[in-house]
């Protein structure tokens, strides 16, 4: 997982009274770095967000989904290593996706799902999985869960086929994956927030900063964090790499404590025009990194 960006890096200070703006030109690095985008990703988020510097590479993961048979949803992802980004994705996708807002809305996958390796041989790419995976064809949503996996590692190649085995050995699961194409793929609906979580080094008492994490890149045109008396809490707002969270730095740390109820503000929209606004109440998860 040490390939998949932490959405907890930050960039673009601003004042937490103004909400997220863009950072001031004078401050932009004489060489920017850029983001290499799948044409999936483009497809369904537009294009992708600047960084500072570096070369990023943003794609989508294909998570099956739990409330429409036969379908999947596609969520952004970036890393800065691109010869791992394929596997990467596919073992990210076999982690299963069942946090914040989305908690119960994808299928999971068999516990213990690995990938034991990826080969691409003149177009052909075979996907080597565990025996762990074979649970899966119990299941009746085992053509959305093959049909994710496929389409997740097609975007990255021009393939002319992707191949499924299970210890080495070729699997009728293949079959499975007949319907893996642009029709089984659910377009995603307006921004979401994902979560409220606070961030402390491992061992410590007091934490670092909250994070409103949004499902995918976005503007934000309004974000507060309030108590739940609807006081601001005090702090410098940072805008996150890839745009995909507002982050807390709070004057005070050790009024944050683990499921306190934070009421968050916001407004924002993301690369391809979609809006969404919510005045909601969230209780906090702390976590350790």
């Amino acid at each position: 997982m040490k390939n998949i960006v932490a959405l907890i890096l930050l960039s673009l200070v601003v004042d937490i009274s103004a909400g997220c703006t863009n950072k001031d030109a004078s401050t932009q690095p004489s060489q920017p770095g850029r983001v290499i985008a799948t044409s999936a990703y483009e497809k369904y988020f537009g294009g992708a967000p600047p960084v500072d510097k570096g070369t990023a590479y943003a794609f989508v993961i294909y998570f099956p989904s739990s409330g429409a048979p036969g379908k999947v949803v596609p969520f952004p992802f970036f890393t800065f290593d691109e010869a791992s980004s394929m596997k990467v994705a596919a073992e990210r996708l076999l982690g299963g996706m069942d946090v914040g807002s989305y908690q119960g809305e994808f299928i999971q996958y068999p516990k213990g799902s690995r990938i034991l390796g990826i080969n691409n041989d003149q177009g052909t790419v075979t996907v080597n999985l565990s025996k762990e995976f074979l649970a899966i064809t119990d299941k009746p949503t085992a053509a959305s869960a093959v049909s994710a996996l496929l389409l997740t590692v097609r975007q990255f190649t021009a393939a002319k086929d992707v191949r499924l085995q299970v210890e080495g050995k070729d699997d009728p699961l293949n079959a499975l994956g007949k319907n893996a194409d642009d029709n089984a793929v659910q377009q995603p609906g307006p921004p979401r927030l994902l979560s409220v979580t606070a961030m402390r080094d491992k061992g410590a008492k007091e934490i670092d900063d909250v994070n409103a994490f949004f499902d995918r890149p976005v503007d934000v045109k309004e974000l507060k964090l309030l108590s739940k008396d609807g006081q601001q809490l005090a702090g410098v707002l940072y805008h996150s790499v890839f745009d995909m969270a507002g982050v807390l730095r709070p004057k005070d740390p050790s009024q944050f404590k683990e499921r306190m109820p934070i009421k968050v503000r916001w407004k924002v929209i993301d690369k391809l025009g979609r809006q969404a606004e919510e005045d909601t109440v969230w209780l906090l998860e702390v976590k350790e990194h």
